[in-house]
């Protein structure tokens, strides 16, 4: 799916993107002239058509090679499904079409949302309605693909006077929003990962999403949650390529362990496939959260098995490296919003009031 371009670019660069030492400007500019943000979105529109499970084989393409990549990848293209599903026609046809050309960066912000949601957090960003709009407070204290030279990020609000919560795009340039210094993390550097402050932030009607967040997120959360599980998905299918190459094809315990894993993988994708394409996930979101949690075991289990298959040679920098950030990696897919506990969690809640 990738073109030798971009892949050879992915490979050449993996380890300065995950270490922030490739500009993330550069990023976002690859994965947009590599066409992929285009995939699962209508042709009319500007995409390159298929459905969303082409989208989630895009962002596991390139989570393949980089997993800060296809989590720039999948902010952008989060956001993209914002806008493909609000009934603001007008907002759509303003910022589609620099976000597939990576012009402008779309930040999904919809994390808080989502535990809001499933009952585990309040809404951070409170919204005081004026003549025209609102006036926005608050914090958001993990977003990704916040472009420093300017983005656009969905939040969910409450509303201050009583209503209901309500979906907003939010453009760097709205005065009173803070963006922070990228967050120091130990991987994913060059993903533009930061906070955002709001201080009184006036924004007019044009920039809502959705007037009611309670429709509107059940609604985008399987790709939401879809498109993220690419990255899993990628990150396995590397780990288990790998695990054959160390093979060199010796006869060994791992090539059972490895066939196993492979299979699990593939048939859990199989099922996140046929259940985004039939609407399964939306009146059975329980389901999705179980896959998810399956693909990030696979992922962390995928990573294991090629630890056990290179032996000692992965502990050395030389020939450890790639290794090394997918070990990184593969510790940070449990923990992206919504992390594993909070799925699991939510599953408790369900099994419990059912």
């Amino acid at each position: 799916m990738l073109d030798a371009g971009f892949a050879q670019w992915l490979d050449a660069n993996a380890e300065a993107i995950d270490q922030g030492k490739c500009d993330p400007h550069r990023v976002l500019a690859h994965i947009a002239e590599s066409q992929l943000l285009r995939v699962g979105v209508d042709p009319a529109l500007g995409g390159s058509g298929g459905a969303v499970t082409h989208a989630v084989e895009a962002i596991a393409a390139i989570a393949r090679r980089s997993l800060a990549a296809a989590f720039v990848s999948w902010g952008q293209r989060a956001f993209i499904e914002y806008l493909l599903q609000s009934p603001n026609q007008g907002l759509r046809e303003r910022l589609l079409p620099g976000l597939l050309t990576g012009e402008l960066a779309g930040a999904t912000g919809l994390s808080n949302a989502m535990k809001f949601l499933s009952g585990i957090e309040a809404l951070q960003v409170r919204g005081r309605p004026q003549a025209d709009g609102w006036a926005l407070d608050g914090r958001l204290h993990w977003v990704t693909n916040l472009r420093k030279s300017g983005f656009v990020v969905a939040a969910a609000i409450e509303d201050d006077a009583g209503g209901a919560p309500f979906v907003l795009a939010i453009p760097s340039d709205a005065q009173g929003l803070e963006r922070s210094d990228d967050l120091q993390l130990m991987g994913l550097q060059s993903s533009n990962t930061a906070a955002l402050a709001f201080h009184q932030v006036e924004l007019k009607r044009e920039w809502l999403l959705h007037d009611n967040a309670r429709e509107f997120l059940p609604a985008v959360r399987p790709a939401f949650l879809g498109l993220q599980c690419g990255m899993a998905i990628g990150l396995a299918r590397r780990a288990l390529d790998e695990v054959q190459a160390h093979m060199n094809g010796r006869i060994s315990f791992l090539e059972e362990a490895r066939q196993v894993l492979k299979e699990r993988l593939e048939n859990t994708v199989a099922e996140l496939k046929q259940g985004l394409l039939e609407g399964r996930f939306l009146s059975q979101p329980a389901a999705l959260f179980k896959l998810r949690i399956t693909l990030a075991e696979s992922a962390a289990d995928a990573v294991q098995l090629e630890l056990q298959a290179s032996g000692g040679k992965a502990y050395l920098s030389e020939y450890g490296q790639g290794f090394a950030r997918r070990w990184r990696e593969s510790a940070f897919v449990p923990i992206v919003t919504p992390s594993l506990v909070q799925l699991r969690a939510e599953l408790h809640r369900q099994a419990a009031n059912a």
